[in-house]
């Protein structure tokens, strides 16, 4: 069981080649730490792993069912095995809906019920958090209510591109921990890109660094 990129050369419209023949494995029950400078492709990668960018060339599999497409192309049941965290929670929820609704956006699409003080409690919100908006609240509570949206969404795999980077120690620790109990209590694959060495060394079961922008190798962390 495992999330798949094989081969993977990458860029955007009107560019050249970001990422060129990249591969990257990331298991169930696994944290894999992704490292490398600015520009070194990392965030391509995570994009086309996350189904939101096509690759040019090279292959993404999920548990060995190849992904063709990308976004609402690809069907539902796929997509929602992998979620994807981002850097600025900010750019990655509507302004106007409440706490609680980003939190349960998932499941609604689906037409599937939560409960949202339940996923809120988990991540480290107080109720009365849930009925604010992202104006209203700091970018750790956001990216706290971005982490139980995630989370409700129930992927097997979870990308976490730069999550922490705009956050304090404190909560960086707090959210890390949550992803990485969800890692061992449920299965889940976790990917966690950073520019943060310790972090990675803490908590990855395997750390991948990318080598001249591209190449990516794996070594288990010790």
């Amino acid at each position: 069981m495992s999330l798949d990129a094989v081969g993977i050369t990458a860029g955007y419209t009107g560019t050249s080649n970001v990422l060129q023949d990249a591969s990257l494995s990331v298991s169930a029950r696994e944290i894999v730490g992704l490292a490398g400078p600015s520009g070194s492709g990392k965030s391509t990668l995570a994009r086309v792993l996350a189904m939101l960018l096509e690759p040019r060339a090279g292959t993404v599999t999920i548990d060995g069912s190849t992904v063709r497409g990308t976004g609402f192309g690809v069907p539902a049941a796929m997509r929602r095995q992998v979620a994807m965290l981002f850097q600025s929670p900010r750019a990655a929820t509507d302004p106007r809906m409440s706490l609680r609704s980003i939190i349960e956006q998932p499941a609604a699409i689906v037409g599937r019920t939560i409960v949202a003080h339940d996923l809120a409690a988990r991540v480290g919100l107080t109720p009365d958090l849930l009925t604010r908006r992202p104006h209203q609240v700091s970018d750790g509570q956001l990216q706290r209510a971005c982490v139980a949206r995630a989370l409700a969404q129930e992927p097997k795999y979870l990308i976490c591109d730069e999550a922490t980077a705009m956050l304090d120690a404190a909560t960086t620790a707090s959210i890390m921990h949550v992803i990485r109990d969800e890692a061992e209590e449920t299965g889940m694959g976790v990917l966690l890109i950073s520019h943060d060495t310790e972090l990675l060394n803490a908590l990855c079961t395997q750390e991948v660094h990318s080598m001249d922008g591209v190449d990516f190798q794996g070594r288990r962390a010790t």
